[in-house]
């Protein structure tokens, strides 16, 4: 039996420019790509990366995008 070889390379941090980082951004802002689309056209292993540096080098604010706080109650919707 062959062994089966992968082209499958591991990649570091290192191993992306911040030019290609600043390429996908912009790509995926401008609406071209989804995050899954650029981890496949890209070969990047996790979608937290892209995350990252959306967050880092996009023009959205991350900061106010989550409202974060406690649910209401049945009654405090009644009242709104």
């Amino acid at each position: 039996m062959k062994p089966f070889y992968s082209n499958y390379k591991k990649r570091t941090k290192k191993d992306y420019s911040l030019s290609l980082k600043l390429q996908i951004v912009q790509e995926i802002e401008q609406g071209l790509l989804t995050t899954t689309g650029a981890l496949n056209k890209y070969g990047i292993q996790a979608a937290s990366t892209v995350r990252t540096w959306l967050k880092k080098y996009g023009n959205f604010d991350y900061q106010y995008s989550i409202q974060q706080g406690m649910f209401k109650t049945p009654e405090q919707r009644i009242l709104e």
